[in-house]
């Protein structure tokens, strides 16, 4: 079983106005859901610039930081991961990616 990324579509929202931003967000999708991860030891193995906010929530740089996703994480056995936020670097700044 692989990781289940909830809300692909707000991926999708975001890459259909920001198209400079699809091919990062194509490729983080693809590898978080062929993830098996047990850990946040795991996750960030795979991703070594993840931030662990708290709440089970995750903060993913993506395109060289120029995009970030905010995650909630499920690991095993429920392998979910749910997209809370999608933006920019400055966007994600003025939010609080431990309560979004």
């Amino acid at each position: 079983m692989s990781v289940n990324v909830i809300s692909h579509r707000s991926l999708k929202s975001f890459y259909s106005r920001h198209p400079m931003a699809k091919a990062s967000l194509v490729a983080w999708y693809k590898e978080v859901s062929l993830a098996r991860w047990q850990t946040l030891h795991d996750l960030k193995s795979q991703f070594p610039s993840a931030d662990y906010v708290g709440d089970e929530r995750v903060v993913f740089d993506i395109g060289g930081n120029k995009y970030r996703i905010v995650a909630r994480v499920a690991y095993a056995p429920w392998y979910r991961v749910m997209i809370k936020f999608v933006g920019s670097h400055a966007d994600c700044d003025r939010i609080d990616a431990r309560t979004i």
